[in-house]
């Protein structure tokens, strides 16, 4: 899917909402599609689901490892588990769980992952994971997404509940511009190359997409066209994709609210320098835990922003 036009939005929306309206619409699609929340139903916006199919949810308490293990059982079943927490909880605290109970056997569980990034925001940084997108591509069987917005979340979630084996879906807290159509196909392993460019192109992924745009803008201003791709899906990674364009426009940005060890940069680093070397630089977090602070705060100061990304670009270029 190509669009050549200039993103606007009216509205802002959380991405964990997107999820809860999927959720729910999967569960109304499937009658096999149940949900599993670790204390956290109001934050997933699992709230309606439950209300709607009780007989179909269930209250696991602050126990992540027994959620993962019931889903793995409900899996075996034929059931289709949604398990829902924070990102922190849902990857760090259980992976032991997820890799020997999930991963190993390539169980059909839905790993639903919110409040994940920087962007969670004064919760602070025992909350603000940034490594779980690392930790999850490298589990053998695991599809890992990260949508953009409150309708490609929804979209991603309906997805994956036709999808059959485990997937780690990665959402969000804070209110962000919806700006991809609501009736938009998700097609899981598929990047979206949202505008059309030829001297850089801009690989983001989840609340970066947005800022990605932005810094197209920005760029376009100064007589510099780049190329925004959004990688909604960070394993399996729509390799082809990235190599067509990069080998258009001969340098890379990628943005990522994310750590630059282990994310999204790193994996199109090994498709380049196996298939089509070319200049590329990080927007991450590098090395760092985050603080506490507004997500607006936050993202300026750990250089997640539009300008960071123009700022990013321009060095790419300077490396052709």
């Amino acid at each position: 899917m190509s669009l050549d036009l200039k993103f606007t939005y009216t509205e802002k929306k959380d991405t964990r909402s997107g999820f809860g309206d999927g959720f729910l619409e999967a569960g109304r699609r499937n009658p096999n599609v149940v949900g599993l929340c670790a204390d956290l139903i109001g934050s997933l916006k699992m709230g309606d689901f439950q209300k709607e199919f009780p007989d179909r949810f269930f209250q696991t308490g602050i126990a992540e490892a027994n959620m993962i293990g019931i889903s793995a059982g409900l899996a075996i079943g034929g059931k289709v588990p949604f398990a829902g927490t924070f990102a922190n909880f849902a990857t760090g605290r259980v992976y032991d769980q997820i890799r020997q109970s999930v991963a190993y056997s390539d169980k059909n569980v839905k790993i639903c992952a919110s409040h994940a990034g920087l962007t969670l925001g004064e919760d602070g940084a025992t909350h603000q994971i940034l490594e779980d997108l690392g930790m999850m591509k490298m589990l053998p069987h695991m599809t890992v997404i990260n949508p953009c917005d409150y309708n490609q979340t929804k979209a991603a979630t309906l997805a994956i509940a036709e999808y059959e084996g485990p997937v780690y879906l990665r959402f969000g807290r804070p209110s962000w511009p919806i700006f991809t159509p609501a009736d938009q196909k998700f097609e899981i392993g598929k990047a979206w190359k949202m505008i059309d460019g030829k001297d850089v192109t801009i690989f983001a992924t989840g609340h970066l997409v947005w800022e990605a745009v932005v810094a197209e803008a920005m760029l376009r201003e100064e007589g510099i066209y780049a190329e925004v791709i959004n990688i909604h899906t960070i394993k399996p990674l729509d390799t082809e994709a990235i190599l067509e364009s990069v080998k258009k426009t001969g340098c890379a940005v990628s943005a990522e609210e994310h750590q630059i060890n282990g994310g999204l940069g790193d994996s199109i680093a090994q498709t380049l320098i196996r298939h089509n070397p070319a200049p590329l630089e990080y927007v991450g977090v590098n090395d760092s835990f985050g603080e506490s602070g507004t997500p607006t705060q936050l993202l300026e100061k750990y250089g997640l922003n539009a300008e960071n990304i123009v700022k990013a670009a321009k060095r790419a270029l300077a490396r052709k």
